[in-house]
């Protein structure tokens, strides 16, 4: 028989794990008589029940003021799946496989409460986590599901993208604070991001850069288009170090203007990624440059390193 836990991977309990034991009921809730406690105001007093039968897991709603969400779909009643993500409040909690080989250490919903004392006294922002913990079109769908509003921030290693959201729709986006970078071309670079942290803080005050209109189903479905196609075109690897070819022999009056303005982005770029980021032109038709500029051998090429 499997053994399963529930793994809180962004909010306020952020690390913390609660066991769910075989043929057992869950309670969730805000009310402090309860089996898992989440103290927050978006959680009502008994917000869904979790019930383990055998080898299922099945998650139901209590008639919750903010409802309950399985991978970005608002339910009722549910069968969890190893992996599933819900979103109950700001907490993202994952189902997956556990270990009963070890015995809790202190009751679960203790540890729990735990966590969130050494997060609040670390001063971690409650809604937080890893995309590489929770992939970008995941996260973004379940904003959009729970109609969220504040603003994803999205770091890098190299790059900060911020998603201004109201009510769950995507408003406005930008890049490293480019202001010439349209919030739509943001938003499909931003989901193609995979490794880095995210947070959630308020909406900001005063006028926005770009103003549009996204819901994030339509965001996720032309972003995705958009990779594909530039996937098709196999450039080299995104993290790829690129430079101008020395000597230069192709004579630059033999590109385009487009391929021009991206030579020009990259003479004062080390990645190919940090083209399509820093570029104002679409994606696809950054892909399609800089392809033509490699083949034509105006620019040099160097692997990523190896991990």
């Amino acid at each position: 028989m499997k053994h399963y836990a529930m793994r809180f991977i962004s909010g306020k309990y952020q690390g913390g794990e609660f066991p769910l034991p075989p043929n057992t009921e869950i309670i969730v809730g805000r009310s402090s008589d309860l089996d898992m406690v989440l103290v927050e105001d978006m959680v009502s007093r008994r917000h869904a029940k979790i019930m383990v039968n055998a080898d299922q897991v099945t998650i139901q709603d209590l008639g919750s003021t903010n409802g309950t969400f399985v991978n970005g779909e608002r339910v009722k009643r549910a069968t969890l799946n190893d992996g599933d993500r819900v979103l109950i409040g700001t907490s993202i909690i994952k189902l997956v496989t556990a270990d009963a080989a070890m015995p809790p250490s202190a009751p679960p919903g203790k540890k729990l409460q735990e966590v969130a004392i050494n997060r609040r006294t670390n001063q971690v922002r409650s809604m937080s986590g890893a995309i590489d913990e929770v992939p970008l079109p995941d996260l973004l769908q379940l904003f959009g599901s729970s109609r969220k509003t504040g603003v994803l921030v999205v770091k890098t290693d190299t790059d900060v993208g911020k998603v201004c959201l109201e009510k769950g729709v995507i408003v406005s986006a930008t890049i490293n604070d480019q202001e010439q970078l349209a919030s739509e071309k943001c938003v499909y670079r931003i989901i193609t991001w995979q490794h880095g942290t995210f947070y959630m803080e308020p909406a900001e005050e005063g006028e926005l850069p770009s103003r549009v209109q996204m819901s994030t189903e339509g965001a996720l479905m032309e972003g995705l288009r958009i990779l594909d196609e530039v996937n098709r075109i196999q450039l080299p690897p995104m993290l790829s170090r690129i430079a101008l070819a020395r000597p230069l022999t192709p004579k630059l009056r033999d590109l385009s203007p487009e391929q021009l303005d991206v030579l020009q982005i990259a003479l004062h770029q080390t990645q190919i990624e940090a083209v399509f980021n820093n570029c104002t032109l679409d994606d696809i038709q950054i892909a399609s440059a800089l392809m033509a500029l490699i083949e034509g051998g105006y620019l040099k090429v160097t692997p990523p390193a190896a991990n």
